[in-house]
C-alpha cells in the first residue's frame, strides 16, 4: 500500500472518529498496525492530523466561538465559559508534560492494551446510558466551574489509548449531571486547547523529521481528509447522542476491541 493511501485512511478514520466516544486514538492505532506501518513518524502523524478534525468543531462553531471572544472583555458570560474550558483543560496539560515520552513510547506501542480499553469503556458506556444520574445542566456554555474541572479531570484518563478522550469526557459531564448533548458540545468545545496542545508538543518533538517534503505532503492529505470527515460527524453526533445515547458507541467498542483481541491471539 502506498504511503499516500495510508495517509487518506487514517486521516479518514480520525476525522470519522475524533467526536464520537469509541477512541480515535485506539482506532487510529489500530489501523496503523494493520497497514503494516511501523515506521515510527506515523505516531506522531497519528497525533497531527488530529488538528484537523478539531478545526472542524471551530468552523462549525465559529459563530458562537467567535461571540465569547469578542464579549471577553465586557461580557461576564464569555468569561465565564472561557475560564470553565480553561480549567477543564488544566489536569490534560499537567499530565500530559509529564507522562508524554512514556504515553508515546510505551502506551501507543501496545495494540492489546488498546483494544481492552475499548471493550471496557464500550460496557461503561453501556452502564451509563442506563444508570446515568438525572441531568441538572443543559446548556455547555454554562457548566459550573467544579463541574468542568471534574471533567477536565476525567478527561485525563483518555491518555490510555483506547479509552477515548470524547468518551471520557462526555461520561464525566453525565456523572456530574450534565445533559448529555451539552456534555458531548462541551467535550467539542474541550477538544480546541486539548488537541491545540497535543499538536503543538508533538509537531515541536518531531520538527525534523517533518521537515522533509514527503512527510509534510502526507500530512497536509491526512490534515484535510480528516477535517471534512470531522465536519460530517461533528453534524450528525448530537443528534444520534439525543435520540439513541451512547449505547451505540459503547456495542461498537465492544465488537472492535473483542475483534482485535481474537486477532492478536490467535495469530
Amino acid at each position: 500500500m502506498s504511503d499516500f493511501l495510508a495517509a487518506i485512511i487514517l486521516g479518514l478514520v480520525e476525522g470519522l472518529t475524533e467526536f464520537i466516544p469509541v477512541s480515535s486514538t485506539g482506532h487510529l492505532l489500530l489501523t496503523k498496525v494493520a497497514l503494516g506501518l511501523t515506521d515510527p513518524s506515523w505516531d506522531s502523524f497519528i497525533v497531527l492530523i488530529q488538528l484537523g478534525a478539531i478545526l472542524a468543531v471551530v468552523a462549525l462553531y465559529f459563530q458562537r466561538l467567535w461571540a465569547v471572544l469578542i464579549g471577553l472583555p465586557t461580557d461576564p458570560a464569555a468569561r465565564r465559559f472561557a475560564l470553565s474550558v480553561l480549567v477543564a483543560f488544566m489536569p490534560a496539560v499537567f499530565l500530559g508534560f509529564l507522562l508524554y515520552d512514556f504515553i508515546k513510547q510505551v502506551l501507543f506501542e501496545s495494540p492489546a492494551l488498546i483494544c481492552w480499553s475499548l471493550i471496557l469503556g464500550g460496557f461503561v458506556l453501556l452502564a451509563i446510558d442506563r444508570w446515568s444520574p438525572a441531568p441538572k445542566e443543559h446548556d455547555a456554555m454554562k457548566l459550573p466551574l467544579l463541574t468542568s474541572l471534574g471533567i477536565g479531570v476525567i478527561q485525563c484518563i483518555s491518555m490510555i489509548p483506547g479509552v477515548s478522550r470524547s468518551g471520557a469526557t462526555i461520561v464525566g459531564g453525565v456523572m456530574l449531571g450534565v445533559d448529555k448533548r451539552a456534555a458531548a458540545e462541551f467535550s467539542f468545545f474541550l477538544a480546541i486547547p486539548t488537541m491545540v496542545g497535543a499538536f503543538a508538543k508533538d509537531f515541536w518533538e518531531s520538527r525534523e523529521s517533518l521537515m522533509e517534503g514527503s512527510h509534510l505532503g502526507l500530512l497536509a492529505v491526512g490534515f484535510v481528509v480528516s477535517f471534512l470527515s470531522g465536519l460530517v460527524v461533528v453534524k450528525v453526533l448530537l443528534d444520534i447522542v439525543s435520540k439513541r445515547g451512547l449505547s451505540p458507541f459503547g456495542w461498537w467498542r465492544i465488537l472492535v476491541g473483542g475483534g482485535g483481541l481474537a486477532v492478536i491471539y490467535l495469530t
